[in-house]
């Protein structure tokens, strides 16, 4: 727990650093005072956080449209698209000061790259004790894979595949693998992913080898031959999810042939909706601490990549982000 003392010097302005992008494949660390926190905040001091390669990719690259940028803007985001941005939505931190019943918690936040913030108490959500901080990284990732089960609505004994071996992807496969009796396929174009698919207890094929006929496609690779991929594994009047964003970039889907003969039902999934399944009954609280929950397997930890410190977040941004990059979860440690 915080004892008085400390909290008390935490409760005054502070300073804090932060990560922005400012141009197209550079970013920096910059500082700012925060001002003391308002009633209803919590001051809270980073410990773990994550970097969204997907993301965080198209942003470093310069590669948000101009037609996105409201949709793509972070809860708590700073600045404005295209750049200078201060972005991020993984965050788990200790709570300093503020709420009584949070005091001295671990908390997991939708924040930006951020070594100390002021946040609403409602807007942090406390991690239970068998969830590790670097672990609960994850809950974003895991909620946007949450919503899409939902959206897709795979079922026990169904043949399901998801296309497309990132984060996301591998939860998404994750959770499909408890449903008793479900054949869960992992396809993906790079065979290192095979292992991981292992780990979490799902098969693993490359898009030639994929199994047909199947009951759920969800794809998440983010690449137009993913789609192409996904169209041609789905059986008849089968549903194929959705969740790959393009940015900028056009996209061909393949809805010739025998796309309309079977009646393919493709669908789109997106975080920034609860499920229409479950939205008369679910917030976004209850959702995110659904997620959290849903990270209590040690299994997950393959997905994480071992932690850089945040100082050095700038300098190693082009090796995470760049597009021969391996890493599935980018840890970050704040010191």
């Amino acid at each position: 727990m915080v004892n008085i003392q400390n909290q008390s010097a935490m409760s005054g302005p502070a300073d804090a650093l932060s990560l922005w992008y400012t141009a197209a494949h550079h970013a920096e660390i910059r500082s700012e005072t925060l001002a003391v926190p308002g009633a209803d905040e919590v001051r809270v001091q980073a410990v773990y956080g994550a970097l969204s390669r997907g993301t965080e990719s198209l942003i470093w690259g310069g590669l948000v449209p101009a037609a996105e940028f409201e949709r793509m803007r972070a809860p708590f985001m700073g600045g404005e698209f295209p750049f200078p941005v201060k972005y991020g939505y993984a965050t788990v931190g200790l709570v300093r000061t503020g709420s009584a019943e949070l005091l001295g918690q671990r908390v997991f936040s939708l924040t930006p790259h951020q070594t100390l913030f002021n946040i609403a108490a409602s807007a942090v959500v406390r991690l239970p004790a068998d969830v590790p901080s670097e672990r609960a990284v994850l809950a974003a990732n895991m909620e946007t894979a949450l919503n899409a089960v939902w959206d897709a609505a795979p079922g026990p004994a169904d043949r399901i595949v998801i296309v497309g071996g990132g984060v996301v992807g591998m939860l998404v496969a994750f959770l499909c693998g408890h449903l008793p009796g479900a054949e869960v396929t992992l396809v993906d174009i790079n065979p290192a992913r095979a292992p991981v698919a292992a780990a979490l207890g799902v098969k693993f094929s490359s898009p030639q080898q994929a199994p047909l006929n199947c009951d759920v496609v969800i794809h998440c690779s983010g690449a137009p031959a993913g789609l192409t991929t996904a169209l041609s594994l789905a059986g008849e009047e089968a549903t194929v999810l959705e969740m790959s964003w393009y940015g900028d970039k056009e996209v061909a889907a393949p809805l010739g042939g025998a796309f309309h003969s079977r009646q393919i039902r493709l669908q789109s999934s997106q975080v920034g909706h609860i499920s229409a399944t479950r939205r008369p009954r679910w917030n976004y609280i209850r959702r995110l601490t659904a997620a959290i929950g849903l990270l209590n397997d040690p299994r997950l930890d393959v997905l994480l990549a071992p932690a850089v410190a945040f100082k050095d977040l700038p300098a190693n941004l082009s090796s995470i982000l760049g597009p021969q990059s391996s890493i599935l979860c980018q840890l970050i440690r704040y010191e």
